[in-house]
C-alpha cells in the first residue's frame, strides 16, 4: 500500500487492497487492517460501508484501539487523533497497566469512558489479550451488538461500569466480529459522563432518550442533524420506537453518514422507547435534547398519564 499507511489519503489504496484478497484463492476468516500510530480511524472505517464493492464482500467488525496507559495524557496533549481513536473504538485495550499505580490507573479508565461511554475496556500487559475478546465482535453492526448485549444503550447501565481485566473470571456474552480495523472498544455504558480529568480532553458523549417517535419528524431531524453537524459527529448510535411499528429500528452513523434498519419485533413487555447516542465534539447538548424530544408522536404530557 502507498507507503504503507492506510489512514487519511489512500482509501483507494485500501479498496484495492481488499478487491485484490478478495479475489485470490481460498477463504480468508478476516482481514486486520492496522493502521499508523496516530491514524484518523474515519476514513478507513468509511470504506468499509461506503464503496459497494467492498461492502458487498466484507462487513467491518470493530474498531479496536490500543490505548498506552502509561501516556496517554501526553498524547492527548499534542495530538488530537489520539482522542479520535478512543472516541470512534468499540473496543479499548488498555496496555501497559502495570507500569502505572492503581490511582494512575483509575483516572486514565475516567478519561477514556468520558471521551467514549460505549466502548468495551480490557486492561491488558505487553498488549497480551485472548483473541476471541479482540476478533469476531460485531461491535460495527449495531442489530448484532444489541443482540449480544441488549443493554448496549440502556442508561440504566450508569453505575454499573466494568472494566475487564486479566482477573476477571465472569462470563461476557458480546459482539461478534467479522472484518476488522483498529481503534477502540466496549464495557457497560455510562450516561453523559462527568468530565475528564485530563483537561486536554475535548470529545463528549450526549445520551438522549425519549418515547415513541413519529417518523415524518424523526427521519428529516437526523438527517438534517448529521449534515449540519456532521463533521463534529464522531459516532451516534441508538433503537428508535416508531409509533405503530412493532419492529426495534437501529440506526448508526459516522459524521454525515447515517444506517438504519429494523432489527427486530418489540417483546411482550418491553418498554417501547427510543435511545440515541452522540460522540463527536461541540455538541450542543441542550438543542439536540429539545429537538429530539420534539420527534416524539405524542407531547411529553400526554405521555406521562
Amino acid at each position: 500500500m502507498n507507503n504503507g499507511c492506510v489512514c487519511c489519503t489512500v482509501r483507494g489504496d485500501l479498496i484495492r487492497v481488499v478487491e485484490g484478497l478478495m479475489r485470490r484463492p481460498g477463504r480468508f476468516d478476516a482481514i486486520i487492517v492496522e493502521t499508523t500510530g496516530l491514524a484518523d480511524p474515519v476514513p478507513v472505517a468509511q470504506t468499509f460501508f461506503m464503496d459497494d464493492d467492498v461492502r458487498a464482500k466484507t462487513e467491518l467488525d470493530a474498531v479496536v484501539a490500543l490505548v498506552d496507559a502509561k501516556h496517554l495524557p501526553l498524547r492527548l496533549k499534542d495530538s488530537r487523533e489520539a482522542e479520535d481513536q478512543i472516541a470512534f473504538a468499540d473496543v479499548v485495550l488498555l496496555n501497559k497497566t502495570d507500569l502505572v499505580t492503581p490511582e494512575e490507573l483509575a483516572k486514565i479508565e475516567a478519561t477514556v469512558r468520558a471521551i467514549n461511554p460505549s466502548a468495551r475496556i480490557h486492561r491488558t500487559e505487553r498488549s497480551n489479550i485472548d483473541l476471541t475478546k479482540v476478533l469476531d465482535q460485531g461491535a460495527f453492526n449495531l442489530e448484532r451488538a444489541l443482540e449480544n448485549e441488549p443493554h448496549f444503550l440502556d442508561q440504566a447501565h450508569d453505575e454499573h461500569e466494568h472494566v475487564h481485566g486479566p482477573d476477571c473470571n465472569h462470563d461476557h456474552d458480546h459482539d461478534h466480529h467479522h472484518h476488522d480495523h483498529d481503534h477502540h472498544g466496549h464495557d457497560h455504558h455510562h450516561h453523559d459522563h462527568a468530565p475528564s480529568p485530563i483537561h486536554d480532553v475535548t470529545v463528549q458523549s450526549v445520551s438522549l432518550r425519549g418515547g415513541e417517535m413519529n417518523a415524518d419528524r424523526f427521519f428529516p431531524w437526523i438527517q438534517k442533524i448529521t449534515q449540519t453537524e456532521g463533521p463534529n459527529i464522531l459516532r451516534l448510535k441508538g433503537i428508535i420506537a416508531f409509533k405503530d411499528d412493532p419492529e426495534r429500528y437501529v440506526v448508526q452513523g459516522v459524521h454525515m453518514i447515517i444506517e438504519g434498519d429494523h432489527q427486530r419485533a418489540w417483546k411482550d413487555g418491553e418498554k417501547h422507547e427510543s435511545r440515541l447516542v452522540f460522540i463527536g465534539r461541540e455538541l450542543d447538548r441542550e438543542k439536540l435534547e429539545r429537538t429530539f424530544k420534539a420527534c416524539e408522536a405524542v407531547p411529553a404530557e400526554a405521555a406521562a398519564h
